[in-house]
């Protein structure tokens, strides 16, 4: 099984391409718990909600890998639910990171928010370019600083796609 996580930004297609990954390649699909849990719990979110978030985020991936797909693609994992809780809250329980640094992923598409405009979908509070160049570097330093396989995706939508579907090519001949 490859485990393929995309990350970066709001706003960088991380949906959409995960999306269109999953169409071309097959495998199976995990999206973002957070998106979920905000739709079932309409308020604000809070440092106390983070725990629960990542418990979700960690149940739906495992119960993928449980399946044993040949390529299990992740629409997000626990580093953007730690950077976000740090973002928003100023914390993070230490126990998110752990639980990410224990797990194996081969390939993690970083999409930088450069070039695709920044849309609002009611989940989203990072309108300004600068904020999601800050959550970028942060995803980038945090992945270099583990030693994770990464590849940066920028550029247009559709080189966006480009980049990213020769990624996983390369991946899953490996």
């Amino acid at each position: 099984m490859k485990v393929l996580v995309l990350t970066g930004p709001e706003s960088s297609g991380k949906s959409w391409l995960s999306a269109e990954l999953h169409r071309h390649f097959g495998g199976l699909l995990v999206g973002e718990y957070v998106r979920y849990f905000i739709e079932q719990n309409p308020r604000d979110t809070c440092l106390a909600d983070i725990p629960q978030i990542a418990r979700g985020q960690l149940d739906w991936e495992d119960g993928a890998r449980a399946q044993q797909p040949a390529l299990l693609i992740l629409d997000t994992h626990l580093l953007s639910n730690m950077l976000w809780s740090q973002t928003l809250f100023g914390d993070c329980p230490p126990w998110i990171e752990d639980q990410l640094l224990a797990r194996h992923y081969d390939l993690h598409l970083l999409l930088s928010p450069e070039v695709v405009a920044w849309t609002d979908d009611g989940q989203r509070c990072q309108p300004q370019l600068g904020q999601r160049l800050a959550f970028f570097e942060a995803t980038r330093n945090w992945l270099q600083q583990h030693e994770r396989t990464l590849q940066i995706v920028e550029g247009d939508w559709a080189q966006r796609r480009r980049l990213a579907f020769a990624a996983v090519e390369q991946l899953l001949k490996s």
